[in-house]
């Protein structure tokens, strides 16, 4: 078994987010491109957004610090610490409205 520190792990990535000249650090918590189940912790300095990307398939976000905003099209949600996102499966893009640290959660089908 492991246990790992979200709440550590989001403290570092949003010091790496504010050092960065993108404004945002990522972490690959669990998982890895081959598996089932990836989660990765991204943090988003303020003000600093996710360019409109492809959905990644069935996915959630896990708003852990801040406020975020998720656009898809025509529709917007935001979620503040604690939310529990569905990414929509279409093409999206995520904004900081505060300093954020999201868990992004991905699952892939069985091949």
């Amino acid at each position: 078994m492991e246990i790992v520190s979200l709440t550590a792990e989001a403290d570092r990535q949003l010091v790496l987010a504010r050092e960065a000249r993108s404004g945002r650090a990522a972490h690959t918590v669990r998982g890895a491109h081959d598996l089932v189940l990836r989660q990765t912790l991204i943090a988003l300095a303020a003000g600093r957004e996710l360019a409109e990307h492809d959905s990644p398939g069935e996915a959630t976000l896990q708003v852990l610090r801040g406020r975020v905003r998720l656009v898809a099209g025509d529709d917007t949600v935001e979620g503040s610490a604690g939310d529990l996102l569905t990414i929509p499966p279409r093409r999206h893009a995520l904004l900081a409205l505060d300093d954020a640290a999201v868990l992004l959660t991905v699952a892939d089908e069985l091949s």
